[in-house]
């Protein structure tokens, strides 16, 4: 799925975004990156996995609080 510029990995039933990433360790910016495509597509939850060195993963949720929570900043 295109949102804007980029693509992201994987998009399921249009509900969930996940995201892969092959690198040391997982970052804030990564992080970033999904909740901008959560916020883009609307959708709510993305996942967001690694399989650099050490595999990890984590779930995001851009939930309604979480869009008003940011307006007001």
């Amino acid at each position: 799925m295109r949102v804007g510029q980029y693509y992201a990995d994987l998009v399921i039933e249009d509900k969930i975004i996940i995201e892969l990433k092959a690198t040391e360790t997982l970052c804030e910016a990564h992080e970033f990156q999904l909740l901008n495509y959560l916020k883009a597509t609307n959708m709510e939850v993305g996942l967001l996995f690694n399989f650099g060195r050490k595999p990890e993963f984590k779930r995001l949720v851009y939930t309604k609080s979480f869009k008003n929570q940011r307006k007001s900043v």
